[in-house]
């Protein structure tokens, strides 16, 4: 069954057009409310929030739906999503919202749900709340006694800090280490900082002055210029950058080189292995993960399980075949004895404590394997998919032929645009650039003739 509102990764558009209206907002509070509102105890929702200007409006709405269905909004205000899923367990929540938009500008917004267990709810869940977002909401409504109350909690922030400091073992100091963490305007501009700088380090803050704004702006883990330019500016030994919520995050080290998930994956697993703290024999990373780590990881004597695009799909599977290290050449990575989802700062901490033990930079310890030339191209396409051509099916065979002793080729429609990717990776780049090239040539011939 086709899905109206959820996709990939929750509800997520532009503010204040459908589907992100302040109307939707409160029926998905009404819907989600009814369907955990199960026994006799008081049930409550943790609801947090980035630094969007919608987030406001969306807020407000969400805690109308939620308490006209009986239940107790816990309002949180600007949170990461890391923070919100771990807050849903330790507040002992039924569910947990996050508004935001991730790395998105801020004219769009989202709303991301949790269970009680602080994982994202399964497709069975999601499905059940779009029939009933559709629904005649009067049905649904609590009675008059047994609406819910709402009201903010303090100190949310300084338990997600005491969170993030207790994934490091007792003794760890990042002090001697001058930090430039940007913080992308969005929702740890005032828990990452804090949580370095007690931690011993020299912290220095840049994105941390959100307006609702600037969000993402120019900022944050899609847009490192800025971290780059100041880590040469004050000299530090490494740079941080979060995306808007919070859960994705890019390193740069001390020279002003960009440290990607994949690089970041390899600096945990090794120092995890080595700790005899490293399950299921290896990580999990999406089909997008470069050649160059898995091929890393096997001369350490470990796996690399692979996934669909998404970090969803990452979780899942580590969930299902015991893992606890996996994430996203994005830099979504998720450590799943600290949390359920991907925590940017928690994974940074890791990798922190990594160059402290060793005494090296960071440029040394993060650059664990040589990255095989990867090459990504898109066509984009009509209805139909050109993916069905018996021509592009042949060309397709020939290319993962040429490539198999050497490389690497991953053909997938986008998940989001009318797009088909072509990415291919090798040894040998002038191949890889070639083969792709033939293949976007042949699937548009296709997609023009049709």
């Amino acid at each position: 069954m086709k899905r109206r509102y959820f996709g990939t990764d929750g509800i997520r558009g532009q503010s204040n057009i459908f589907p992100m209206t302040p109307d939707l907002a409160m029926r998905v509070g009404i819907a989600v409310g009814t369907i955990f509102r199960r026994g006799a105890h008081r049930h409550r929702v943790v609801i947090g929030k980035d630094t969007r200007l919608s987030g406001y409006m969306l807020e407000n709405a969400m805690v109308a739906g939620f308490t006209a269905a009986g239940i107790d909004a816990f309002i949180l205000g600007p949170i990461s999503t890391p923070a919100v899923a771990m807050l849903t367990r330790s507040l002992r929540a039924d569910i947990g919202v996050m508004i935001s938009a991730s790395h998105n500008p801020f004219y769009d917004n989202g709303i991301k749900l949790f269970g009680p267990d602080g994982y994202k709810l399964s497709d069975e869940i999601e499905m059940e709340i779009e029939e009933l977002i559709d629904r005649d909401i009067t049905a649904q409504l609590a009675k008059a006694a047994d609406i819910g109350r709402a009201k903010r909690i303090d100190g949310v922030h300084d338990r997600y800090i005491e969170h993030a400091k207790r994934t490091l073992p007792r003794d760890t100091t990042l002090k001697g280490l001058r930090v430039a963490i940007d913080c992308a305007n969005g929702a740890a501009y005032r828990v990452a900082p804090a949580a370095l700088w007690e931690l011993g380090a020299d912290v220095v803050t840049i994105g941390n002055e959100p307006d609702g704004l600037n969000i993402n702006l120019e900022c944050g883990s899609t847009h490192p210029d800025a971290l780059q330019r100041k880590v040469h500016e004050v000299r530090a030994d490494i740079g941080i950058a979060l995306d808007g919520d919070a859960d994705r995050v890019q390193i740069v080290d001390e020279n002003g080189k960009i440290i990607d998930g994949d690089q970041l994956m390899a600096v945990i697993a090794e120092s995890w292995a080595a700790d005899g703290m490293l399950r299921g024999g290896g990580i999990v990373a999406t089909v997008m993960s470069n050649l160059g780590l898995e091929r890393f990881l096997s001369g350490q004597g470990l796996g690399l399980q692979r996934t669909k695009v998404g970090d969803r799909y990452v979780v899942e599977h580590m969930r299902q075949h015991d893992y606890n290290v996996g994430g996203e050449q994005s830099g979504h990575i998720v450590l799943s004895d600290f949390g359920t989802t991907g925590d940017g700062l928690v994974a940074a901490l890791q990798v922190l404590a990594c160059v402290k033990r060793s005494g090296k930079t960071v440029s040394e310890v993060c650059n664990r394997f040589e990255p095989v030339p990867q090459v990504l191209k898109n066509v984009r396409i009509q209805a139909g998919s050109p993916l069905e051509d018996a021509v592009v099916r042949q060309a397709i065979a020939d290319a993962e032929s040429e490539l198999a002793r050497n490389g690497r080729l991953l053909i997938r429609p986008s998940g989001t645009e009318p797009l088909i990717r072509v990415m291919a990776e090798g040894d040998d780049r002038a191949q890889v650039e070639r083969i792709v090239d033939e293949l976007v040539g042949v699937i548009g011939s296709v997609r023009n003739a049709a």
